[in-house]
């Protein structure tokens, strides 16, 4: 009977190590957020290659790069034999991928929509290809909780005060300024967080001085810099005298958030990023029976 309970458990022992030689050993990631969720969920070991995007935990920044997540360079990742390549529906070059196909690296296409299905089946499919499903569970029943408890939050702000209207501008390596629109993570962080966003247009794109100046934001939200805090902020508005004409810029209401934040989906740092917004947003309000959670 021991003898048949022993070979019982090596049978089980020797199955469980034959599904983890087949799960990706060697990852190559591109899309901030997939970078860090595969981070969070224990396989930072096996990323052998990241994106120009995947700047979060710093120990990334050290890894062979691969370019930016639309352009990626073959020949780099092929040099780092990978098992497979994650990353957003928007990856590419098509080229690119169908050259990877050929050599034999399994390419994983994951949603870059800032919603929270979206986010539960990434989780889910990471979850599944680093054999960490428990883990993955675990990480999304602690974002729910925080994202509730920070909408109650910002529901009972708006009780105090009216949503601030705001502006996100991202800055594309030094370019023109864009001004983020609707079906955007960033339009969906200002509203997560209590504010109103005023891009119309859907997705990113250039807005004149003039229009800027007539939409007035209360607060207008930076990304792109390559300064940080007040001073980026102060840079902005020297850059553009036009936005500190605008109520933002005189009041001195810049933040300046990471543009990684914004690329691949609802990353792992978002919660903190709204706690952030929200308390931006409400700076005099005074909530008694919710806080956001750190």
């Amino acid at each position: 009977m021991r003898m048949k309970t022993l070979l019982a458990c090596a049978s089980v022992l020797v199955s469980q190590m034959a599904v983890a030689d087949a799960l990706p050993q060697r990852w190559v990631s591109a899309g901030g957020a997939f970078s860090e969720w595969v981070v969070a969920l224990g396989g930072e070991s096996k990323l052998v290659g990241v994106d120009s995007t995947s700047q979060y935990p710093p120990s990334l920044r050290s890894l062979p790069g691969v370019g930016y997540q639309r352009a990626l360079a073959a020949e780099d990742i092929l040099t780092l034999k990978p098992d497979i390549l994650v990353g957003s529906v928007e990856m590419g070059p098509p080229p690119v991928l169908e050259q990877l196909k050929a050599a034999g690296v399994r390419i994983e296409l994951l949603s870059a929509k800032a919603d929270v299905p979206a986010l539960q089946h990434n989780l889910s499919e990471l979850g599944q290809l680093l054999g960490k499903e428990a883990e993955a569970q675990a990480l999304m029943g602690g974002y729910l909780t925080r994202l509730q408890t920070q909408a109650d939050w910002v529901r009972q702000a708006q009780q105090q005060s009216p949503a601030p209207r705001v502006l996100m501008l991202l800055s594309h390596s030094g370019g023109n300024l864009q001004v983020a629109g609707k079906d955007t993570l960033a339009a969906w962080m200002i509203e997560q967080a209590g504010g109103k966003s005023l891009g119309e247009h859907n997705g990113y794109k250039p807005v004149s001085n003039e229009a800027m100046l007539a939409l007035d934001p209360q607060v207008i939200i930076f990304a792109g810099a390559r300064l940080e805090g007040d001073a980026a902020g102060k840079a902005l508005l020297e850059q553009n005298p036009i936005l500190a004409q605008t109520r933002a810029g005189r009041d001195g209401r810049v933040l300046v958030i990471d543009p990684t934040l914004l690329v691949g989906g609802l990353g792992p740092r978002v919660p903190d990023a709204l706690n952030r917004l929200a308390t931006a947003f409400y700076p005099d309000v005074k909530v008694q029976t919710a806080e956001i959670s750190q």
